[in-house]
C-alpha cells in the first residue's frame, strides 16, 4: 500500500497526535500549517520538511496534496476547517470536540455523508488501556444490566485561559465547561453501548473569577442525562475549580455489580474497585462476595514503545491504528461524526438547561 500523505493544522495542541500519527508506518507527514512560524520551523526540522511543505494560512494547507488532515486548532474552528478538508477530498482526524453548536454538528455530519470521507474524532480517553479492559467484562455479561453512570473531568488550566503576556482571552476562557463533556462522557457511551436523549445541567457560577461576567468560564457545570436504554448519567465538569491533582473518574453501575477507577490519573494508571457479584443472595438475604481492588492502567503492557508517544497512556496508538483502518477498509471510524457529535451535544443541550434554571430538554438525535 502506497503511504498515506498527511497534514497537521494546530501544532501546539496537535503535538502529541502528530508525534503518534507519524509512529504508524502507514503515514507520511507531509505538510504543517500553524500561525507561529517560529513552531513551524522548529516542527519542520523534526520531519526535514522543505518551506513548501509549511503554511501559515489554512486556506493554503487544505488544498495541498493530502489524503489526511488533522485537525488540532482551538475547537470554535473546528467544524468549518472539518468541512474544508473533507470537500477538498480529505480524510480527516479532528481534536475534539467536533464543534460548540448544533448547527455545526450536522454540518460536519452532512459533510462526511455528503463526501464518503473517513472522519474521526480524537476522544483518546476511549482508548485508555482500562476502559478497553472494561468494554470485555462488560461484553461478557460480567455487570448485567447497566443501570446507572457517572463521570468526573476536573482539569484546571487556568493557565491556558488568558495570554500570559497580553492579558488576551484565549480560546478555552469562552467555553462553558460541560460543553467539554467528552472525555468523561464518551467512555461511558462507549461502555454502555448508548446514546443520549434528554439533558439537564446546574451551573456553581463564578466564584473564583467573578470579575469576568461576561466570559463562558463557569467554577463548575454539571450534566444530568437519560440515555436511549433506560440509564441515568450524571458529568462533574470544570476547567477553573483548584483541584490536583486532576481527577478523571469513572463508575458505572449494573444488576450484577460495579466498576470503577481511582480518583487521579497519571501515566502509570490508578488502582479502582469492582465488584461483578450480588451483595445479597435475594432468597436468605444473606452476604455474598464484595468488592475487589482491580488496577485501571492507562498503558497497553502488550503495546510496542511507540504506542507511547501520544503522551496519554497507549490510547492515541490504538485511536490512530483504527482511523487508518477505517480508511484502509473503507468503513466509518469508530468515532465518526455521528458518535462524536453524540458524545459532544449533550453538554451543549445541558449548558442551555443550566442557564434556563435546570429545565429537562431533549437532545437532538443525529443517526
Amino acid at each position: 500500500m502506497q503511504q498515506l500523505q498527511v497534514g497537521f493544522v494546530g501544532l501546539h495542541r496537535g503535538g502529541a497526535l502528530l508525534r503518534a500519527m507519524a509512529a504508524h508506518p502507514r503515514v507520511e507527514v507531509a505538510a504543517l500549517c500553524d500561525l507561529k512560524e517560529e513552531l513551524l520551523a522548529t516542527v519542520a526540522g523534526d520531519f526535514n520538511l522543505p518551506d513548501s511543505a509549511l503554511y501559515t494560512a489554512f486556506d493554503e494547507f487544505v488544498n495541498a496534496a493530502l489524503d489526511i488532515v488533522v485537525i488540532a486548532t482551538p475547537i470554535e474552528l473546528h467544524a468549518a476547517q472539518t468541512i474544508a478538508a473533507m470537500e477538498s477530498g480529505k480524510h480527516v482526524l479532528c481534536e475534539q470536540t467536533v464543534a460548540y453548536t448544533l448547527d455545526e454538528c450536522a454540518a460536519v455530519i452532512a459533510a462526511q455523508e455528503r463526501t464518503g470521507n473517513v472522519y474521526m474524532m480524537v476522544e483518546n480517553h476511549c482508548y485508555f488501556h482500562y476502559i478497553r479492559e472494561w468494554r470485555k467484562l462488560i461484553a461478557r455479561g460480567d455487570l448485567g444490566t447497566l443501570f446507572y453512570a457517572e463521570a468526573d473531568y476536573i482539569h484546571e488550566i487556568a493557565h491556558l485561559l488568558r495570554d500570559p503576556d497580553t492579558g488576551t482571552p484565549k480560546w478555552r476562557l469562552t467555553r462553558p465547561p460541560i460543553w467539554y463533556c467528552a472525555h468523561p462522557l464518551g467512555p461511558l457511551l462507549t461502555l454502555m453501548d448508548d446514546r443520549i436523549v434528554k439533558a439537564t445541567g446546574a451551573s456553581a457560577g463564578r466564584n473564583i473569577f467573578p470579575e469576568e461576567e461576561d466570559l463562558g468560564h463557569l467554577d463548575m457545570e454539571v450534566g444530568l442525562f437519560h440515555t436511549e436504554k433506560g440509564s441515568v448519567i450524571k458529568i462533574q465538569r470544570s476547567q477553573v475549580a483548584l483541584r490536583h491533582p486532576q481527577l478523571a473518574f469513572s463508575s458505572l453501575y449494573g444488576t450484577k455489580g460495579f466498576i470503577e477507577n481511582g480518583r487521579y490519573v497519571e501515566n502509570r494508571g490508578t488502582s479502582g474497585r469492582a465488584s461483578t457479584g450480588r451483595y445479597f443472595n435475594v432468597d436468605t438475604m444473606s452476604k455474598q462476595s464484595g468488592a475487589q481492588e482491580i488496577d485501571c492502567p492507562l498503558v497497553d503492557p502488550n503495546a510496542p514503545p511507540e504506542a507511547l508517544l501520544g503522551g496519554h497512556g497507549t490510547s492515541e496508538y490504538f485511536l490512530v491504528q483504527d482511523f487508518i483502518d477505517a480508511i484502509d477498509n473503507n468503513t466509518k471510524a469508530p468515532i465518526d461524526a455521528v458518535r462524536a457529535v453524540e458524545f459532544t451535544a449533550p453538554g451543549i443541550i445541558a449548558h442551555e438547561a443550566a442557564m434556563q434554571g435546570g429545565v429537562w430538554l431533549d437532545v437532538p438525535q443525529f443517526r
